[in-house]
């Protein structure tokens, strides 16, 4: 009965209960924002929290940006004296890593960018067509490295888009965990193989001459193209390709006289065949040119993934002067407000 009273009660009064919405509090530190619902400022516990946040970020960003540099001044020496291992191929099998505006090609067709008719297999190293090609994209287990990943992948798939056709087969070797988890979105059908953690311990000359070797026992191929990011400098690396023939191609283009090379004016010993010679020597070009490409993109990983710590410590730092700013003003206004209401009561006592 009395539940029921007041109900009634409450129906009757209810018209006259003016309602008034709750001030809800933001947490936005940027200054000069304009509080919702009359709220004049923010709270400074609020603030030092996000304060205290970005002090950690940004000491964890200069630790990695330490670390990276570290990573990079050891395999850097490295680097550079493996690019003496595919050199004399060059002059023997004619293949030299080709650098090129692979971006702007992905977006125009090859007569735009050319100004001519110029077959894609002119870019990729030796100029041989060939029916099956095997692209071997190498980028890194980790993130946090600017653009380097997406780059391989990119020109990967532009090396796809322009080595298939009705009568041509191509197929993925993937190294490296970030390749492979945006390779697979699209192109999971023509994943042959893939191979991760590569950098979690230094790579030798061995270590990889058993990776080669594994890559060439489960694909067959006419064409390697092996696709890397040069390392140039701290800021800057190129998006590479090498290509790599197989022993049947690199005859076929020797009788015929084609850019491998005169192989007929050396002399071979150990009363080896020629096509025991190119066998050899095709698996032993595969895997220098993907020994240097490892190093290469190790080097170009630690050089971007500095570039992209110090921007973040940067970035953090000037948070956080913003915030400071945001705080020492809230915390004026407050004891502003204080005083004014101190003696507004002062005031109006004596009045």
């Amino acid at each position: 009965m009395a539940m029921a009273a007041f109900r009634r009660e409450g129906r009757r009064f209810a018209p006259l209960i003016t309602p008034r919405p709750i001030a809800a509090v933001r947490s936005s530190p940027i200054p000069g924002e304009q509080a919702l619902l009359g709220v004049r400022s923010i709270s400074t516990q609020i603030v030092r929290n996000r304060m205290k946040s970005v002090k950690n970020i940004q000491k964890i960003t200069k630790a990695m940006k330490m670390v990276a540099a570290s990573k990079l001044r050891a395999v850097q020496t490295r680097a550079e004296n493996s690019r003496g291992l595919w050199q004399p191929f060059t002059a023997l099998l004619g293949d030299a890593p080709k650098i090129a505006d692979w971006l702007k090609l992905l977006h125009s067709s090859l007569e735009d960018y050319f100004g001519q008719s110029t077959p894609i297999w002119a870019l990729l190293g030796a100029g041989v067509d060939v029916k099956k090609n095997v692209i071997v994209t190498i980028s890194s287990d980790k993130g946090l490295c600017g653009g380097i990943n997406s780059t391989s992948v990119k020109i990967s798939r532009a090396l796809h888009k322009f080595t298939s056709g009705p009568e041509k087969e191509t197929k993925y070797v993937i190294l490296g965990e970030k390749a492979k988890a945006q390779l697979t979105r699209d192109s999971k059908k023509h994943i042959e193989l893939c191979i991760t953690e590569l950098q979690k311990n230094p790579l030798n000359y061995t270590q990889v001459s058993v990776l080669a070797d594994e890559i060439l026992k489960n694909v067959e191929y006419d064409a390697l193209r092996v696709v890397f990011n040069k390392f140039q400098s701290v800021v800057s690396f190129a998006p590479t390709t090498s290509t790599v023939l197989s022993p049947e191609i690199l005859e076929r283009e020797s009788e015929a006289g084609g850019k491998v090379g005169d192989l007929d004016s050396y002399e071979i010993e150990g009363g080896e065949t020629k096509a025991e010679v190119l066998q050899n020597l095709s698996e032993f070009q595969f895997s220098c040119v993907l020994f240097n490409g490892v190093l290469e993109n190790a080097c170009s990983e630690q050089g971007a993934r500095m570039s992209a710590m110090d921007s973040s410590s940067r970035n953090a730092g000037e948070m956080l002067d913003r915030l400071t700013l945001t705080y020492n003003r809230t915390r004026q206004a407050a004891i502003t407000t204080e005083l004014t209401e101190i003696i507004s009561g002062a005031s109006a006592l004596e009045g």
